[in-house]
């Protein structure tokens, strides 16, 4: 979209106007709601698209300290893609896309569909899970992933490339006037409370296109029950294309089950949905959504801390650049391994760490970037994060679960994974050499303890052996289990 058909809406919202365009799928081509989108981009483009790099210049190293610490606030503007990011971006353009196959306005079975439907609103004979002839294609996608791993900056990335409003005139020679709301974001309410999701999508709509619809649909009496075709009917008549829940987490089991059988209805009647959260939704409504995705094919997108890997040392330079200290202090492994050590890989306390660093550094006068001052700073600025994070590093699966934010979802088993952040090296097959008896107990005991990580209960097991300690005490000095006596003395 250029910037030449910017319209302006009469709240004074900003909206495009409709440019069709053709596409090399036949089936998008007979399709208003489709032609009026954006282009499909390749995997270049799309990083163009998603790339922010804050303002610098070599020559502002030189000036007064009082600015400097303030342009080094401009990291925070920084977005750097990664392979996650782009796998979003497609998902989004791909629900979008698929979701309006089926909804397209100048189909006959379609607008059967809606003026069926509206009639059957009106005489309140609406049936919720009856869908005449209408058989839709949307779905639904998810993208969980750790907290500070940049999730609603990423989707809000990737909206900001799509208009969210486009207006209708005419259609190929034909008279066409249509608003059509490509995307809407709601947030998970706090309270599990279905009526104020509800709510709250009313209120954005009428927010958006200056309608009335809360003030027309929305009263003390009305059940969420009869709300729900409601917002069904209201979203195919502006063309809505995805509607996206964020923090879904907040979703508690109290409301879950009532919550859940909206998004699958909506899904039947034809809405797309992308939802986001923390891994503390995950096992809130993971089995509903597999079932979900069985019946409409989602994508799902799962975004653990980053390993010390390349991503996270390509992210590291990338921000590396970025010094505003009088002396340039080139990046090194000892320097990578102290960032992943103070922040395990999540991106937003790179960033963070990244730039307290550099203000302690030019605050200070010394205006150069070391191992202790990094340090020292990680350990002023983060410590209300410091057991979340001597969790992570722990890998201690009783210590994560505590905080339900950090948990590292396993995409093959489906359960928390414990993990260092450093890949480990898998043994190497040893060729078959003869051995005597006596040799051959010997021989095992070195090996399982060169194979087995020093936090791995198994080698935890064999040194408490060695050192005649009790399996429970074992796995209760190393915070597997908590003493039982704390809870019982709770109850004196």
């Amino acid at each position: 979209m250029t910037l030449s058909n910017t319209i302006f809406l009469p709240n004074g919202m900003e909206a495009v106007q409709a440019e069709y365009k053709e596409f090399p799928l036949e089936e998008f081509n007979q399709n208003p709601l489709i032609q009026a989108l954006p282009p499909l981009l390749d995997k270049a483009a799309i990083i163009r698209k998603l790339m922010i790099n804050p303002l610098y210049k070599k020559e502002e190293k030189l000036v007064e300290s009082v600015f400097r610490i303030h342009m080094v606030n401009r990291l925070f503007q920084l977005y750097i893609p990664l392979p996650v990011h782009i796998d979003v971006w497609n998902m989004v353009h791909t629900l979008i896309l698929q979701g309006y196959l089926a909804r397209n306005p100048f189909d006959k079975n379609y607008k059967e569909y809606i003026n069926e439907s509206g009639k059957q609103i009106i005489n309140r004979s609406y049936e919720i899970n009856s869908r005449q002839n209408f058989r839709t294609t949307s779905s639904c996608g998810t993208f969980i992933g750790f907290s500070g791993m940049g999730k609603t900056t990423t989707i809000n990335r990737v909206l900001s490339n799509i208009p969210q409003v486009i207006i209708h005139n005419e259609y190929k020679g034909i008279h066409f006037n249509q608003i059509q709301l490509v995307w809407l974001k709601l947030e998970a309410p706090s309270n599990s409370s279905l009526k104020a999701l509800c709510l709250q999508f009313f209120m954005k709509i009428d927010e958006l296109l200056g309608t009335n619809n809360y003030k027309k649909y929305v009263s003390r009496n009305m059940s969420v029950d009869s709300m729900l075709p409601l917002i069904s009917q209201v979203a195919h008549n502006i063309g809505l294309g995805l509607l996206v829940i964020d923090e879904t987490q907040n979703i508690k089991k109290r409301g879950a089950d009532q919550i859940m059988n909206f998004f699958v209805y909506l899904i039947n009647t034809g809405i797309n949905l992308c939802l986001i959260g923390t891994p503390g939704a995950y096992d809130l409504f993971g089995k509903e959504l597999r079932m979900t995705r069985r019946l409409t094919g989602n994508a799902e997108i799962i975004y653990n801390n980053m390993q010390y890997d390349n991503e996270f040392t390509y992210l590291l330079e990338s921000l590396w650049k970025y010094q505003w200290t009088r002396k340039y202090v080139p990046l090194n492994k000892e320097i990578g391994k102290i960032f992943y050590e103070e922040t395990q890989g999540i991106s937003d306390l790179m960033i963070k760490l990244f730039v307290y660093s550099q203000q302690k550094a030019i605050e200070s006068g010394t205006e150069e970037l070391t191992i202790n001052l990094i340090k020292n700073v990680a350990k002023e600025k983060f410590r209300l994060l410091q057991p979340m994070l001597d969790a992570i590093r722990s890998g201690n699966p009783h210590k994560i679960a505590k905080y339900e934010d950090i948990r590292k979802i396993d995409l093959e088993k489906t359960v928390v994974t414990k993990s260092k952040g450093i890949n480990r090296e898998v043994p190497k097959v040893q060729k078959k050499v003869e051995v005597k008896d006596s040799e051959k107990v010997t021989k095992t005991k070195k090996n399982i303890r060169n194979v087995y990580h020093k936090d791995d209960l198994r080698y935890l097991l064999g040194q408490g052996v060695k050192d005649n300690k009790t399996l429970y005490q074992v796995i209760l000095e190393n915070d597997y289990i908590e003493d039982a006596t704390n809870w019982i003395e709770g109850y004196d």
